[in-house]
């Protein structure tokens, strides 16, 4: 099984993960879009990608999206693979960040998939086929410190995936969550400070974490596999989360409730 021949739409693909992610999509011959708001580095990664379409935009514009939705399904004629890979993270204590900083994470990391998501999601549909990926973190399976507004937003990305996938599935959607650990991007540089400003170093840890095109070989491997957790991380991390793992049991369970009648009981019950 591979992604060949399929179009992949991925946010935040001008580095790190999103870069790895399209070359390594690329290279099983699949087409792809490239989203983020530095145009010059989305064309360096189209040189390694076949097939592809660079289409920037800032995620957080609502007014945006709608546009390159319709562009990004009209030039590959539908979204096989949607991958929300853009965002922020945070390294402050809660006690000394401003509310603002909270806000600017929370519509990076939370609000801007779901109004992505949302535009594509009723193509999806119609078409009766397609696959959502959203990116999180282990920080969104384990809250950890000088990351409350980060922890936050990955939580909530990860419970919105979970009940959109309960609602899709049996419509021939799957959605992933995709849970990384440590990986060596600029992740912990590009990171917020407790007044908003970029923190500009990086953390050993991530400096000595997972590379990228090994980190995304596996998303892929597992996406393929159908699997709708994925946890990318190594030691303790990986332990972490695996450790907070939802059970396959009860994901088939939550799933299982719209095939019962779910929708047409609550509808019965508002009446």
């Amino acid at each position: 099984m591979s992604f060949a021949g399929q179009a992949a739409w991925i946010t935040g693909a001008s580095s790190g993960i999103g870069a790895a992610l399209a070359r390594a999509l690329a290279a099983q011959g699949a087409r792809l879009i490239l989203s983020g708001r530095n145009t010059a580095a989305l064309e360096e990664v189209a040189k390694d990608c076949g097939e592809a379409l660079v289409l920037p935009f800032e995620t957080t514009d609502i007014a945006a999206i709608a546009p390159a939705v319709e562009q990004a399904w009209d030039w590959s004629g539908g979204i096989d693979l949607l991958v929300n890979n853009a965002g922020i993270s945070q390294r402050s204590l809660a006690v000394d960040t401003a509310y603002e900083v909270y806000e600017r994470i929370v519509a990076v990391d939370l609000l801007a998939p779901i109004a992505l998501t949302q535009a594509v999601l009723p193509k999806m549909v119609a078409r009766g086929s397609g696959r959502i990926a959203m990116i999180s973190s282990i920080a969104g399976k384990v809250g950890v410190p000088m990351r409350t507004a980060y922890c936050a937003a990955k939580f909530g990305i990860a419970g919105y995936a979970d009940a959109l996938r309960a609602e899709v599935g049996h419509l021939g959607l799957q959605v992933h969550n995709i849970y990384p650990g440590s990986v060596a991007t600029d992740v912990s540089r590009n990171a917020l400070t407790a007044d908003g400003s970029k923190r500009g170093v990086s953390d050993q840890t991530i400096d000595n974490g997972i590379p990228p095109a090994v980190a995304v070989a596996q998303m892929i491997e597992e996406m393929l596999a159908g699997n709708r957790e994925i946890i990318v991380a190594e030691g303790a991390e990986k332990a972490m989360g695996e450790a907070r793992r939802t059970p396959d049991a009860l994901l088939d369970q939550i799933g299982a409730f719209m095939a019962a009648g779910y929708v047409q009981r609550m509808n019965e019950g508002a009446k």
